[in-house]
């Protein structure tokens, strides 16, 4: 897709969604970190419910470790995929407090390190928790960004490059967000509402039956 058709379909989106942000409530990078990590395959909605209690209790690596794996699965299994999410999730504490003197670190590298973070967890940490540009790829940013036509891959790992070079480095983070609720809201898996959608003349409507 040429640039001057992709600016337009980011200056439209971003007028339609100028709120578009993180939807996780998070305080630190760690809590940040448990709630993406505890993300996968859940809404954020969910997560949110389960970390509201969650972090009453442990919010501190040191705080998750005295919880305990069983007790810690119990507080989580709501998000679905409870036993690896809980393992993940003590492992990676345990290698902060041991590490890192209980910090997140804030390296890519050093992040995707860590058990049960990968590429799309180190982007949503490293942009959200500190301001690092990066654009991290969920299924609403393949889905759409694929959709409309910025990008063509089947997989998360091309869609990122892509979008990468289709969007200045300074606004990556600010259109990850703005796909998710581009996504969320009009351009559906499964009934996209293309009536009502900004940029209905520009997407390209691949994959669409």
């Amino acid at each position: 897709m040429e640039k001057e058709k992709i600016l337009q379909i980011q200056n439209k989106l971003i007028a339609r969604f100028p709120d578009a942000h993180c939807e996780l409530d998070f305080k630190t990078p760690y809590q940040l970190l448990v709630a993406t990590i505890l993300s996968a395959q859940c809404t954020d909605v969910r997560v949110n419910k389960v970390t509201d209690e969650l972090f009453r209790v442990a919010d501190t690596p040191e705080a998750i470790l005295a919880l305990g794996e069983d007790t810690l699965r119990e507080y989580i299994k709501t998000c679905g995929l409870g036993n690896s999410k809980a393992k993940n999730i003590i492992s990676m504490s345990r290698d902060l407090v041991e590490k890192y003197n209980s910090e997140v670190p804030n390296d890519h590298a050093k992040l995707k390190a860590l058990a049960g973070v990968g590429q799309k967890t180190a982007n949503v940490v490293m942009s959200n928790a500190f301001d690092y540009p990066a654009f991290a790829v969920d299924t609403h940013v393949q889905r759409v960004s694929n959709r409309i036509g910025i990008a063509k891959s089947e997989n998360v790992t091309g869609t990122e490059k892509q979008l990468m070079a289709a969007f200045d480095k300074n606004i990556w983070t600010r259109m990850h967000h703005t796909l998710i609720f581009h996504g969320r809201n009009i351009c559906h898996a499964r009934k996209p509402d293309c009536e009502n959608c900004p940029i209905e003349d520009l997407c390209e409507k691949n994959g669409m039956k």
